[in-house]
């Protein structure tokens, strides 16, 4: 896994929260709710975010909580369902993945797990988050790519 290490700034978001099991669900809703709320807002062509904001080995898979994000100008107002916020800048990790949606998970248990320990990296308070860029597609067979942002002091 080839990491870098990147200065993240603080980045204004509009997102909707989806709360349930992650797996296949979450794809779902960024299918069915996320983009075409995106899409019926003009925010179809940028940067997206996924963050899990709960981690699914100790929390009930009802309770686990996931913001999917769009990148706004500050002082945007978001319509509803969603809201805004701001994703705390800083120090993190970056490494590249790409693959099929089951296999992420994996990818982000072997990044905290093996990569970062081996690199001398030490975590930090804040959300760890998925970063698509503003051209995302799925390819044909459900790969796909995205950067992988791990808070690292």
């Amino acid at each position: 896994m080839d990491v870098k290490i990147v200065d993240f700034p603080p980045t204004t978001v509009a997102y909707q929260r989806y709360t349930g099991p992650f797996g296949p669900a979450i794809a779902d809703f960024w299918d069915k709710v996320f983009n075409p709320w995106r899409e019926q807002h003009g925010l179809g062509k940028r940067v997206t975010y996924g963050i899990g904001l709960d981690d699914p080995h100790s929390t009930p898979p009802e309770q686990c909580r996931y913001d999917a994000c769009v990148e706004v100008a500050a002082g945007y107002l978001a319509p509803a369902p969603a809201s805004v916020t701001t994703l705390p800048g800083g120090r993190y990790a970056v490494a590249r993945f790409r693959g099929q949606p089951q296999e992420i998970v994996k990818a982000w248990q072997e990044f905290y797990s093996k990569v970062l320990p081996a690199m001398g990296l030490e975590s930090r308070q804040a959300a760890c988050f998925e970063r698509y860029d503003a051209e995302y597609v799925e390819e044909e067979g459900g790969v796909f790519e995205c950067d992988l942002f791990a808070p690292v002091k």
